[in-house]
């Protein structure tokens, strides 16, 4: 009888956990992998057909090199799976000069040497025609390097690469419990309990039911699409490419012009007032009502003039954030078997094949590509565990 069921399990299958599965199939390591849906579902925060991506991230600046390497790693798994999941074709940061976007983009592209082109109002209104209500104050700035990824594809495509490389996937298959035992863990479904040397849980918005400590809260929030009133070219991704656009009221609007067959996506940086705390699995939380897409509608007319004022689709997704809008990734000290991936802050899927290398490397032991200690969950106030040992020198099976 064998010790082990696998080396490593990874638990929830959404944008990071599909992308460590990949990463660890991919080192030869024996995986499993627990999904409680299936790969690609609308049920998390990975869904909606784009994700914006781009290098500047304003958001903290150890999250440049992460931005990095995680657009090689895109580009890896589109060749390796043959899909067409990165979209290039710019993007577009708008806003006051000092303001929080254009300001914080153009400091992350000065401090670490990222090629941006900054653009005048008038510049942007004859280069970009849909943004053409831009106040004469506001600046824009142009990430040639930016783009959108296929959050749903991408992931049925790692995971398909995954069980290709040898990992065992059980879908439609919630995990109950994660529970250390002696030198091991063990994976507690509804039909029976696995027992692995360690174990990745990225469960997204569910990461409080599996994992006491973390200060998470799980938010629903609302996408949006609007339907051009004139159907002509004005508003496809390739002559209105993703953008974030800030306000002097102060809300942000973010969104991508009209491609595979959506209409033009939009939502609000700050959520709007249909981003409220939630239970996980408050299904009911589901449902649309009007102040999901009201705010966005009231800021259509004054910012992008040819727009219909009721959307052409809503959808609630949940996300998880931390106190201070930063990821919680590493391992936990009362369970140092347990590695925890978490606090995406709707900014996390960018980073996905990033996070996914991270976590591989600290599931195996192996020494992480990059720093990133400042997301560490220990930052908390939980202490961390020390480095693991690479599997490769632990017990036998």
């Amino acid at each position: 009888m064998k010790r082990w069921d696998a080396d490593v399990a990874v638990i929830g299958l959404g944008a990071w956990g599909a992308m460590a599965l990949w990463q660890l199939a991919a080192r030869g390591v024996d995986v499993i992998g627990f999904e409680q849906h299936r790969p690609g579902n609308a049920f998390g925060s990975s869904f909606g057909g784009s994700r914006m991506f781009r290098i500047t991230c304003l958001e903290h600046p150890g999250l440049v090199p992460l931005a990095r390497r995680s657009l090689e790693l895109w580009r890896r798994l589109e060749d390796e799976s043959g899909d067409r999941l990165f979209l290039p074709g710019g993007g577009l940061l708008i806003g006051p000069e000092h303001g929080t976007i254009v300001g914080g983009t153009l400091r992350a592209a000065r401090e670490h040497g990222i090629d941006v082109h900054a653009l005048t109002g008038a510049q942007l209104r004859e280069r970009f025609p849909r943004q053409a209500a831009v106040p004469e104050h506001h600046r824009a700035v142009w990430e040639p390097s930016a783009g959108i990824l296929r959050p749903e594809a991408s992931i049925r495509a790692a995971t398909g690469l995954a069980t290709a490389a040898g990992a065992r996937v059980f879908t439609d298959s919630r995990v109950r419990a994660v529970e250390p035992v002696g030198d091991g863990v063990e994976v507690r479904t509804a039909e029976r309990v696995h027992r692995v040397r360690r174990v990745v849980v990225t469960v997204g918005s569910w990461l409080p039911t599996l994992i006491e400590g973390l200060p998470l809260q799980t938010l629903r929030m609302p996408l949006t699409w609007f339907r051009p009133v004139v159907d002509d070219s004005g508003f496809d991704l390739e002559h209105f490419p993703v953008f974030m656009r800030e306000t002097d009221e102060g809300p942000v609007l973010w969104g991508n012009g009209r491609e595979g067959g959506h209409q033009v996506k939009l939502g609000l940086e700050g959520y709007g007032p249909g981003a409220r705390p939630i239970g996980p699995d408050d299904d009911a939380d589901r449902s649309v009502r009007s102040e999901d897409w009201s705010d966005v509608a009231r800021l259509l007319p004054g910012l992008l003039p040819g727009l219909a004022e009721v959307p052409d689709r809503v959808a609630v997704s949940f996300f998880s954030r931390t106190p201070d809008g930063q990821f919680a990734v590493g391992a936990l000290d009362d369970a140092s078997r347990v590695i925890v991936g978490g606090g995406c802050n709707a900014h996390g899927f960018k980073h996905a094949s990033g996070i996914g290398e991270l976590l591989a490397e600290l599931a195996t032991g192996a020494a992480p590509r990059l720093s990133l200690d400042f997301l560490a969950p220990g930052r908390f106030g939980a202490r961390t565990a020390p480095a693991a040992a690479p599997l490769a020198a632990l017990d036998a099976r």
